[in-house]
């Protein structure tokens, strides 16, 4: 069963479609509502939720900022937004970050609840080809390499760039690819347990291969100008490419985007094939001459599963190898670990009555992906770190509660709340009473 939240700022609506929801008949849960976007993320963070159904126009914090911060904080939640206003600048942004649908107010029932339904579809069951794939393959099966006749130069750029790029036939091939990025960044795919002396025979591991590929290409092209492709070492590779106009759109978020693709990737292949892929995120550079870097650089964050290996996906980024001469030893890498969850609770303990307080902005403050300080978080204290912001929010309140005279509304706004009626719903779900009867 599906979760689905619906956030608009009128009441009215979001009353409307929640009934609607419930007498649809769907495969649906729970159905949480929310009057703003900072309400919507809290519930986003808090509760199990598949499908977001959103306005654009919140005042505060967008339909748009909304689906960005909550695609950080979980990317597999999908999303449709509802507007009032028919914008094509709007709609284009919303389908770039993977909206599935863009519904215009006032909203025709019966086309929001096919949405909402082709949402739901599409989200329970794999492609045709991976479907085929999991319920077992007749001899008679042949698996196609994806453009056989190119994954040879792809790796051979990624290799030894200086050799295609010098070459006249290369070059010619890499135009029809449509290989022109200027911006470019690699992500590595390794597959646990296959390869020569692993777990699964050349069949078998032929086959993940491909369900992990399929998989891929699948996400990749709903937002993503790429190209994934086998690599040696039985590995899947993908490389992304921003021509100038659309990375400078995003420039500060798109290494936050490609997190997000990173465990939507390890999300969805572990849900279908029920293996543990290991990611490896390399950085963005301009030109594809750095093909050879990039592709070193999201082999060794691979490497770095040996030292997390109960975490799976790694941005290259966020281990500052600068700092080192060679890989830094455990020890290194323990006291490293320790010093970003240190500063990290450091600016959360000094900022978290900051209205609009997101995990992006502190993992900013730390030179950090918002994936690796959330992981390092958990493991270093044991509970996440958002948890941690309601925990010393909740705290606050509570002494404001039992100890002054300040309104509801004053001590929501001192803890960085921006309604009383969402810092109540927070404070009962932490307390298990509401503020009045505390106070009573």
């Amino acid at each position: 069963m599906f979760n689905i939240l619906v956030v608009d700022d009128e009441p009215l609506i979001c009353k409307g479609l929640s009934s609607l929801l419930a007498s649809s008949g769907l495969d649906i849960g729970h159905i949480y509502t929310a009057g703003s976007g900072y309400e919507a993320l809290d519930c986003v963070r808090m509760e199990e939720i598949d499908l977001l159904v959103t306005d654009i126009q919140m005042g505060a914090m967008s339909g748009i900022e909304l689906m960005q911060h909550a695609k950080l904080a979980k990317p597999w939640v999908q999303t449709i937004i509802i507007s009032a206003h028919e914008t094509f600048q709007y709609a284009q942004m919303a389908v770039r970050l993977g909206a599935k649908d863009y519904l215009i107010k006032p909203l025709n029932s019966e086309q929001f609840l096919d949405s909402v339904r082709n949402v739901l579809l599409k989200m329970d069951k794999p492609s045709p080809e991976l479907a085929t794939l999991m319920s077992g393959i007749g001899d008679s099966f042949r698996l196609e390499e994806p453009l056989p006749a190119y994954s040879q130069l792809l790796n051979a750029l990624l290799a030894d760039p200086g050799i295609v790029l010098g070459n006249e036939e290369g070059m010619r091939n890499l135009d029809e690819l449509q290989m022109k990025g200027p911006y470019f960044s690699v992500i590595k795919l390794k597959l646990p347990g296959v390869g020569l002396g692993k777990k699964y025979n050349a069949r078998d591991s032929g086959l993940l291969l491909y369900g992990v590929l399929n998989i891929a290409k699948e996400l990749l092209d709903q937002e993503w100008n790429s190209i994934a492709f086998y690599s040696p070492g039985e590995e899947i590779t993908v490389i992304i490419q921003w021509d100038e106009k659309s990375y400078e759109e995003s420039a500060a978020g798109q290494v936050g985007r490609l997190d997000m693709l990173g465990r939507s990737l390890h999300f969805n292949i572990h849900k279908y094939l029920h293996l543990n892929v290991v990611i490896g995120i390399s950085q963005i550079l301009k030109g594809l001459s750095f093909m050879e870097v990039l592709n070193r650089q999201a082999s060794k964050a691979i490497l770095w599963n040996k030292e997390h290996n109960d975490h799976y996906v790694f941005y290259y980024g966020d281990f500052n190898w600068n700092n080192y001469t060679a890989d830094p030893s455990a020890e290194e890498l323990h006291t490293r670990s320790n010093l970003i969850v240190q500063k990290a609770k450091e600016y959360i303990d000094g900022n978290y009555a900051q209205k609009g307080l997101t995990i992006h902005e502190v993992a900013k403050k730390n030179h950090v992906s918002p994936n690796y300080l959330s992981y390092l978080f958990k493991k270093n204290t044991g509970h996440n770190l958002w948890e941690y912001v309601i925990k010393l929010r909740m705290e606050d309140s509570r002494e404001m509660i039992l100890h002054t005279d300040l309104r509801r509304y004053e001590i929501a706004e001192r803890v960085g709340y921006e309604s009383p009626e969402h810092f109540s719903k927070i404070f009962k779900k932490y307390y298990g009473i509401s503020p009045s009867e505390l106070k009573k």
